[in-house]
């Protein structure tokens, strides 16, 4: 057995002692930026960190051994709320404890042997970090992209803070479980919609993400063509007259409006106060607003939950027919989609169709299937398909698709509507009631108003002395020193901002530090970053499908914008690797099923870990850690081992040829990501090698080829055979073509078309002498019974039929 602990040791100092990974740019070099999402600083990494880093450290091995420069980076997400409960948790400051779990995890991460050119280590929390976010967030604000206003936020009173949609359980605090309010607030956010179009059109440039991930940021976007058709309020007392209060509602679907038969208020529409004023369940409806103020915004448009709703009491005109439908209130229609108001069309909607057989509501067909005549009583399910225009006026008769057109112009003409595009992004919201996070760079004068702190003032350092109670907002608004402040333009007294970014602002950019780390004239040296960018292949988890990626996109457009930068995407290719299960579940603590690295480290070594995680599943898939899984990469290893006691002076040339298809396949999947088929190639040529025995040179073409996957290991053997440099420099190996032509050939032999016999011959068999083995066979002979051959047809180096 191989002393696992000694060797990894050894080549971790030694890798270490020569900076073998640390590398600068080289114009003369080509390039390749590997990248894999950077952790947030819990203090230990999970087997998810030890799946994405492997694949990482592999590509990142694999492009050095081809040649290139490659910068494989890694650095710490170190900002955000866990730090600072932990710091109430365990009254310690959370830059105390952001750091010793930095160390922690910096350590574990050595252990596993990973490339990484740690000269160029980022820390988000870092002062030589964030003051690049305050000088970025700046530059947002001189371009009008970063603004305050007023917004409707979670807000829990006894904490005094907002919170995410998420943080909001069953309508309570997840931390003091007391009831959540909606409250109003000055925030800030960050224009992110001027960019919607671009970051909608590029998409199609990104011909090496996945689809899935392509398919999720569209529908976050979320682009819409339809019609915004303006209803009108109408007062309950007299449904003929309007009270002049339009309702624009935005609809994709314009041929169904001759179906609508009521409409929906999201319960914040600022309209619906005053239509229930005075109205008899005026209460009752005050009290399901409040009620639906306190749900999460998920849960309210979840398809799997119930929908409630309400009455108003009131009714508004439908244009196209003057017909007076019922306004309602419901929890399903927010104000951040659309204009906060629908159309309901049950009979064409499967979420108005079941709200209106639960209400009772009315449902009328406008749209029936070519041939067909629905009737709406007798419907079980709302028909969305395609078909003719019925009960539609003059747009009778003519295909739905057809009508869409003529609905939408006829509205424009006639003034009850306009065509017009929707967008479901909103602008970001980047506020956060925390202390452990980067300061918002503004002060705020009684004279002056809002004021940007000067570049030359940055960075706004976050104070050391701060208390941590858990309630009264943000801790920076109780610091003193750090709350009062000159105002940069006239010198009054005036006061600094105590709210902080949100931490997605740290990682919208940081792969752009890492080119120039150690930077200080602004955010990333432009030479630099002109050479290393864009990163070639970026790994991490379909949980970031969404936002960090659509914000890192925005950012590089934007860095663009201001001359920084000479592209407009950050990500040339992206892998999203699935995640580790054990007992069929994702590991956590509170399940009781995981599997810390250390552990295994320290009973199989880091290499047999790498080994198992690759070999186990494809990188996009699950991958279920089975215990026996790892015990088999251990014995595997330990076979490679013991080659080296036996080898030949020269290997057999079956082996050899054997070792060139070897290096094709492994050398194809690699670059495929296949790493489980090419480790299983692998498996297959060791086996090989056991039966026929290796030479040095084919063991040595084995260990280069193991290399990726289990560097200690491999650089051990390397060494042991007389090599000096590292293996990481021997170059990867090549096959010769040649080697690939097979000498001999299995033919499938037919007779009439029915398999009756398989021949092995030469490849290079000429058709005269395969015609003579073929009717020679025992098989064949016996299938043909005397009958004569009426044709023989070959397909070369594959198949024979005989017809007879």
């Amino acid at each position: 057995m191989y002393d696992f602990k000694a060797i990894e040791k050894k080549w971790q100092a030694e890798w270490e002692r020569q900076r073998l990974f640390n590398v600068k740019a080289d114009p003369n070099k080509k390039k390749y930026y590997l990248l894999e999402m950077f952790p947030y600083p819990s203090g230990r990494i999970h087997m998810g960190h030890v799946r994405n880093y492997t694949i990482g450290d592999v590509v990142a091995r694999f492009k050095m051994m081809h040649g290139y420069n490659v910068l494989h980076p890694m650095g710490y997400d170190a900002f955000g709320q866990p730090a600072e409960n932990a710091a109430i948790k365990n009254k310690s400051h959370p830059e105390t404890w952001t750091l010793s779990c930095i160390d922690n995890m910096r350590t574990q991460l050595k252990k596993m042997g990973f490339s990484y050119d740690w000269d160029r280590e980022v820390s988000t929390c870092l002062p030589e970090y964030y003051r690049w976010n305050q000088w970025i967030f700046l530059k947002m604000h001189e371009k009008g992209l970063a603004y305050k206003k007023a917004a409707i936020v979670n807000w829990c009173p006894d904490c005094e803070t907002t919170l995410a949609n998420e943080e909001v359980i069953d309508g309570k605090c997840w931390r003091c479980k007391k009831e959540v309010k909606q409250k109003e607030l000055e925030q800030w956010f960050i224009k992110i919609t001027a960019y919607k179009e671009r970051l909608l059109d590029d998409l199609d440039r990104l011909k090496y993400w996945p689809e899935r991930v392509v398919t999720m940021q569209k529908n976050w976007l979320g682009k819409s063509e339809g019609v915004e058709i303006y209803f009108k309020a109408l007062p309950s007392e007299d449904r003929e007259k309007t009270t002049g209060q339009v309702i624009p509602v935005f609809t994709t679907r314009q041929d169904t409006i001759f179906g609508c038969t009521y409409i929906v208020l999201a319960p914040e529409y600022p309209l619906v106060k005053k239509l229930i004023k005075g109205k008899p369940n005026e209460k009752k409806i005050l009290e399901f607003i409040d009620k639906v103020a306190k749900e999460s915004k998920i849960v309210r448009t979840a398809s799997d939950v119930k929908k409630e709703g309400i009455f108003t009491g009131s009714y508004a005109m439908n244009p196209v027919n003057n017909e007076a439908v019922p306004i309602w209130v419901a929890d399903y229609v927010l104000m951040e989609y659309g204009t906060g108001a629908i159309m309901a069309v049950p009979a064409h909607d499967q979420r108005d169709f079941l709200f209106a057989k639960e209400h009772r509501l009315p449902m009328r067909v406008v749209i029936s299937p070519k041939g067909e005549k629905l009737s709406a009583d007798k419907m079980t399910e709302a028909y969305e398909g395609d078909g003719v225009q019925v009960n539609s006026a003059q747009f009778d008769g003519l295909p739905n698709d057809e009508a869409k057109a003529n609905i939408a112009e006829w509205m424009e003409k006639t003034g009850i509507g306009k065509r017009t595009v929707n967008w479901r992004l909103r602008d970001w919201l980047v506020s956060r009631q925390r202390y452990w996070g980067t300061p918002i760079p503004m002060v705020y004068c009684d004279k002056c108003g809002i004021v940007p702190v000067p570049e030359k003032d940055l960075p706004v350092v976050l104070p050391k002395k701060v208390e941590f109670s858990g309630k009264g907002g943000s801790p920076l608004s109780y610091v003193k020193d750090f709350v009062d402040a000159k105002c940069p333009k006239c010198g009054a007294k005036a006061r600094r901002e105590t709210d902080t970014m949100a931490t997605f602002i740290d990682s919208s950019w940081y792969f752009l530090r890492y080119c120039s780390p150690k930077f200080d004239k602004g955010p990333f040296d432009k030479d630099e970053t002109a050479y290393w960018m864009p990163v070639d292949q970026y790994i991490g988890g379909i949980e970031h499908a969404v936002l960090h990626l659509l914000y890192s996109r925005f950012f590089t457009k934007f860095l663009q914008d201001i001359d920084l930068l000479n592209f407009g995407e950050p990500f040339q290719k992206l892998l999203t690797q699935g995640m580790v299960l054990k007992d069929g579940e994702v590991m956590s603590k509170s399940r009781g099923n995981i599997v810390d690295p250390d552990e295994i480290i320290d009973k199989y070594g880091a290499d047999t870990i790498r080994l198992f995680i690759l070999f186990a599943a494809p990188p996009e898939t699950e991958l279920e850690w089975e215990d026996r899984g790892m015990e088999g990469a251990f014995k595997f290893l330990n076979r490679v081992w013991r080659i080296k006691e036996n080898l030949k002076e020269k290997a057999d040339p079956s082996l050899v040829r054997l070792m060139h298809k070897t290096i094709k396949k492994v050398t194809d999947d690699i670059n495929d990501f296949k790493f489980n088929t090419a480790i299983a190639s692998l498996m297959e040529f060791v086996n090989a090698i056991y039966q026929s025995g290796a030479d040095k040179e084919t063991f040595l073409n084995l260990i280069i080829m193991l290399s990726p996957i289990a560097p200690h290991f491999c650089e051990e053997l390397w060494h042991s055979l007389g090599n000096k440099e590292s293996i990481v420099k021997a170059g990867w190996v090549k096959y010769d073509p040649t080697m690939l032509v097979e000498d001999k050939v299995t033919i499938v032999v037919q007779i009439n078309g029915k398999v009756r016999s398989k021949i092995e011959v030469p490849a290079a068999i000429g058709e005269d002498e395969l015609r003579k083995i073929v009717l020679s066979d025992e098989k064949v002979i016996t299938w043909l019974g005397g009958k004569a051959v009426k044709n023989f047809i070959i397909v070369p180096n594959r198949l024979v039929n005989i017809v007879v």
